[in-house]
């Protein structure tokens, strides 16, 4: 048998139960969360827990890079782990494994074992969302699928802006080792929960894993991103970042030569012939170069040009959540009449836009006009998010979802990083002293979030591929489908 015709093995013994498929979002969510929140709210911890293991702040740069270091390398082989061994089985080790980090980190007194920590919390964070993402997929009708989406997308939107306040009040308030213990009780409550509701899918058979493929473009990813991560920040010269970087590309393009000779490659990048997800993955990926940088300029505008606090900062962008929250009330019907090319299209222009009126916000703007764009540009870019990721399977068979959803979430790893790098170069290019006072960083700011829209809005070209009728099978609710 031919492991490319080989189905999808349901869970066992029977389909899942009407409370397992109404808990299944809920659960997917706050492993997202977790993941998602672990990523920011370190950053504001980084001066106390340097202090606390007596070593210069600079040197924390390996604790945070380390983590997206193995998310990179492992998120390629999550949908292969899926189908081989189940996804149950899978998710639950993912969370096992985030939450055994955390713990790890949590009682760390040495940076070389906070770093060693941190690695494995990022095995288990490289599982969580693709695997999550493909049990959805598997488990509701396309039809349904936008609206569990939507809602499993919030917590990627909530908690970059809950991160820096959360990690100053536990700061400021408890001890910096909460930061990883708070991960603890929701894991395990995430595990049990798992045992009991997450279905178990696997496929019948499964390839050989790719481990020439897992090397080449592990190694690629992991480079680049390490590159990512320390641009700008001149621990390397420059010859010896274009080197890396130049390395970075070589092992891909290996990959590349080499995933076209195989019929099981470690990513399916046939998939990319497939009009929709070509359009809904490389549209996230150049969208995000534009307004992923945004998390990382505003906090810097709002308590550089503005004095704000780190926490008054925070809640300054927490609007952008609460319009997350209420725009997936909505979502499904504005794409079912209007459709996603429509949506994709003119979404991305507005994005662009908010972005150039952010590029306005200075010491005399109102905070009422400033919390009133937050809360536009929440409402607009959960709309952005929501579409991107749910047109990813629009036209995907079942035997081709654990690939899709490996490259999508690969993918979007590195446009977080690109969308980070891109803002401080842009940045850095328009503020070349870092001894410029508050008038100067404002205007450099200023000028970095007008490219940054002008980029955002040239991304549109994107989702200009999309025919009238993609998408439809996802936005079009079936009103007879069981269980929908």
């Amino acid at each position: 048998m031919d492991p490319a015709d080989a189905s999808v093995v349901p869970p066992s013994p029977n389909s899942p139960s009407a409370a397992s498929r109404r808990l299944l979002p809920w659960l997917v969510a706050v492993a997202f969360f977790m993941e998602s929140l672990d990523t920011t709210i370190l950053n504001t911890a980084v001066p106390t827990i340097s202090a606390a293991l007596g070593v210069a702040p600079l040197s924390m740069k390996a604790v945070l890079a380390s983590y997206t270091l193995s998310l990179a390398v492992f998120i390629p082989i999550s949908g292969w782990m899926a189908d081989r061994f189940g996804t149950r089985r899978v998710f639950s080790t993912a969370i096992g494994l985030f939450t055994l980090g955390s713990l790890l980190c949590g009682i760390s007194s040495d940076i070389h074992l906070l770093v060693a920590c941190r690695i494995l919390q990022g095995c288990g964070g490289a599982m969580m969302v693709p695997v999550g993402r493909l049990t959805l997929v598997r488990t509701f009708a396309k039809s349904d699928l936008l609206r569990t989406m939507s809602f499993v997308s919030i917590p990627a939107l909530v908690a970059p802006m809950l991160g820096p306040i959360a990690g100053g009040l536990i700061v400021g308030y408890l001890h910096w080792r909460f930061i990883f213990f708070l991960n603890i009780p929701i894991g395990l409550v995430g595990l049990i929960l798992v045992y009991k509701h997450l279905p178990d899918y696997r496929q019948a058979i499964t390839p050989a894993l790719d481990i020439v493929g897992l090397i080449l473009f592990g190694s690629g990813i992991a480079l680049l991103s390490y590159v990512l991560e320390i641009f700008g920040e001149h621990a390397l010269s420059g010859r010896e970042m274009s080197g890396l970087l130049a390395l970075s590309f070589v092992l891909l393009a290996g990959y590349w030569i080499h995933a076209k000779g195989l019929p099981f490659p470690l990513l399916q990048l046939r998939l990319f012939s497939i009009r929709t997800f070509r359009a809904a993955v490389s549209g996230s990926f150049f969208t995000r170069l534009g307004i992923g940088g945004v998390p990382f300029l505003l906090p810097l505008l709002y308590q550089v040009g503005l004095g704000f606090t780190p926490i008054q900062s925070g809640l300054l962008i927490m609007p952008q959540a609460i319009a997350s929250m209420g725009m997936k009330t909505i979502m499904p019907s504005l794409l079912r009449r209007v459709g996603y090319r429509v949506v994709l299209v003119s979404n991305t222009l507005i994005l662009g836009v908010l972005l150039l009126v952010f590029a306005t916000i200075g010491p005399g703007t109102p905070v009422w006009l400033i919390v009133l764009q937050a809360f536009i540009y929440g409402a607009f870019s959960s709309l952005q998010y929501s579409s991107m990721n749910t047109l990813v399977y629009a036209d995907i068979t079942d035997k081709d979802t654990s690939s899709a959803s490996s490259i999508a979430s690969t993918m979007q790893q590195m446009s977080v990083s690109f969308g980070v790098a891109t803002a401080g170069l842009a940045t850095a290019f328009f503020i070349p002293s870092t001894h410029s006072n508050a008038v100067e960083m404002v205007h450099g700011i200023h000028k970095a979030l007008t490219a940054l829209g002008v980029l955002t809005i040239a991304s549109t070209m994107v989702f200009r591929s999309l025919k009238s009728g993609d998408g439809d099978d996802v936005s079009m609710h079936k009103v007879l489908h069981p269980g929908g």
